[in-house]
């Protein structure tokens, strides 16, 4: 009976004229699902000519149709299917019917992955590395092109498309590894049809396919994989603020309320702290968060209940279908904050070992801190998001390397007193912190390539409380003049293209400092990477007595004194002070040059030097 059925379908979609015109469901979103959520409750957004008079049936164990919702638009379909802790993994038909007209889709059900690594976050363990896949490495020429796609190659554009791709960072998945990395914190994969300036990919067209110039859905399934296979996690940037303007919603859009400002775009005017400020105005919060950042990133309205779910499960189909380490979100503070408090509860209720990075930019920690989960915020709101950028660090950090280091307080103080604002933090061993990233200047350039301040960075961001991220080319002095454009200091990855006259991956053509360079930031995150004191130990740090910065990690077992001169000239450094951290500690290796340093009663420190010791008798 039922291949009778079927048969009496097929020749209904052949014959039958479906009322109103001919309808065709041509997307069903999420592609498919699986078994075992928490959330039971799943939606698929369908898209067709006509569709929105269907009505579908399902006849599968364990799962049944909770509620089916119509837009103003005819062409899409909400059905909503509860998938019940019985459900079957496998696939089903879902049959949509008006009248006598019927059709049948298929629809996959898998089961969840069980295992215990699948999915589990990026800790204070691991160490970060920033890749934008278009500028790392071309391991596969035949995807550089497409006929449909507009923004075609061209590497002599900073803002071209120049080839990288997913195959070429799995082809060099060895070098990330061997200098330590743990972490790969890829910029956005998805597909950014836009007519030019895409390479980014902050611009998403479609949120369930991977930008063929990069690769394909499964490439990124096997990157992962093979990632894993070598001690590193996936981190996946996902827009959730805006869509690119070539985006296939913008053809048909599915609700007169599905974007902020429809149909008469305001721009945002960058008032971030109206999300905290208790003196702000509903105008100026509204028109902050709602605000379009240029008219090709049309802002999402996250307060439509639909557009909600939409994202939500876009951003869990990923972290199941690739088993992610971990999720970057940009521009953070201009989303709805109550959606993004549901998203990141939603995430993290189903993988409660995840971790999801917010991007907040600003160098007040008063407000970074606010988005991070935990304590009592002052307006009462409740945020899931487990990890925030330290930019007031950041900012700090670098401000004090390039600073007069005859100023009467030192260079030092803002930094040491902008650490101790730690207390405004619920989790701050869990900040990511950064030298640079793919916004702002490379650090080597912030540094006037001054090397030795450069090297000060590096044992600085290896050691400091937190996760450290860097960006892909720090370890080899990537570098620019300061006025340059962003798509100029996103430079290709020497060695990733056929024909380069340097290559990064196996040293040649690397200038001297360039090796030593590559040398220094691998042996310091070979060391972190299996150093429990670095991971999860206390810090500890003393006052800045001029331009000397002292702090400590340590646990019951270790401890690792971390000494930074930013002084030109040589100083004497009497260690009696630090004596409640030092203990019986008569001596420190230098984890950098291997020497060792008796610290018994003083240390002749080097001018602009750094010394990472690892203390013992």
């Amino acid at each position: 009976m039922r291949l009778v059925r079927l048969a009496i379908i097929a020749c209904l979609l052949t014959i039958s004229a479906a009322p109103g015109g001919t309808q065709e469901i041509e997307r069903i979103e999420p592609p498919s699902w699986w078994t075992g959520f928490e959330h039971r409750e799943l939606q698929l957004m369908l898209h067709g000519n006509n569709i929105s008079l269907l009505t579908p049936d399902i006849d599968h164990a364990g799962v049944s149709i909770s509620r089916v919702v119509r837009v103003e638009n005819p062409n899409y379909l909400f059905v909503y299917m509860d998938i019940g802790p019985d459900a079957e993994p496998g696939t089903f038909e879902i049959i949509f019917s008006e009248g006598n007209y019927t059709i049948t889709r298929s629809y996959e059900l898998r089961p969840r992955n069980s295992g215990p690594n699948h999915a589990r976050g990026f800790t204070s363990a691991d160490a970060i590395y920033l890749i934008m896949p278009d500028r790392f490495a071309n391991g596969d020429p035949n995807n550089d092109e497409f006929y449909f796609l507009d923004d075609k190659l061209d590497r002599d554009d900073p803002y071209g498309r120049h080839g990288g791709d997913l195959q070429g960072i799995e082809d060099n998945l060895d070098y990330s590894a061997g200098m330590g990395f743990t972490s790969v914190w890829l910029n956005p994969v998805q597909e950014a049809a836009m007519p030019v300036a895409s390479y980014h990919g902050y611009a998403t067209t479609d949120h369930y396919t991977v930008d063929p110039r990069l690769g394909t859905n499964e490439q990124l399934r096997e990157l992962a994989a093979e990632m894993k296979a070598r001690g590193i996690g996936m981190i996946m940037d996902q827009v959730v603020n805006h869509i690119g303007s070539g985006h296939w919603w913008m053809d048909d859009l599915p609700a007169s309320d599905w974007l902020n400002f429809q149909g008469d775009p305001v721009m945002t005017p960058h008032r971030r702290t109206t999300n905290m400020d208790p003196y702000a105005s509903n105008h100026d919060t509204i028109l902050h968060a709602d605000g379009w950042f240029v008219e090709s990133l049309p802002d999402l309205n996250q307060r439509n209940p639909l557009l909600a779910d939409y994202l939500v499960q876009n951003s869990i189909w990923w972290v199941e279908y690739a088993g992610l380490q971990g999720i970057r979100v940009g521009s953070w503070p201009y989303l709805e904050k109550h959606f993004m408090s549901d998203w990141a509860r939603r995430i993290m209720q189903e993988y409660p070992d995840f971790n999801v990075v917010g991007e907040e930019w600003s160098e007040l920690p008063a407000v970074t801190s606010y988005w991070q989960r935990g304590g009592n915020k002052h307006d009462g709101y409740m945020s899931f998001l487990p990890s925030v950028f330290d930019f007031p660090v950041q900012a700090a950090f670098t401000r004090a390397l390039k600073g007069d280091p005859d100023s009467f307080s030192g260079v030092w103080t803002s930094l040491y007193e902008l650490v101790g604002m730690d207390f405004l933090y619920p989790e701050p061993m869990s900040l990511v912190i950064f030298p640079d990233n793919h916004e702002m200047d490379r650090i080597y350039a912030q540094l006037e390539e001054n090397f030795d301040l450069y090297r000060m960075a590096m044992v600085y961001y290896a050691t400091m409380r937190g996760i450290p991220q860097f960006f892909y080319g720090d370890e080899i002095l990537a570098s620019h003049p300061r006025a340059s454009s962003h798509g100029e200091l996103r430079s290709d990855f020497p060695g990733g293209w056929e024909g380069d006259a340097v290559n990064a991956f196996n040293g040649e053509g690397l200038t001297e400092q360039q090796r030593n360079a590559q040398q220094l930031v691998s042996r310091l995150l070979n060391w972190r990477k299996n150093n429990q004191t670095i991971h999860h130990g206390k810090f500890m740090h003393f006052a800045p007595i001029r331009n000397v910065y002292v702090y400590f990690r340590y646990d019951a077992d270790n401890t690792v004194m971390v000494i930074l001169n930013r002084d030109e000239d040589t100083v004497v450094l009497d260690t009696g002070r630090f004596a409640e951290r030092i203990g019986d500690a008569t001596h420190g290796t230098d984890v950098v040059s291997g020497k060792r340093f008796s610290i018994e009663d003083s240390l002749v420190l080097e001018p602009r030097s750094a010394l990472l010791l690892e203390l013992g008798e």
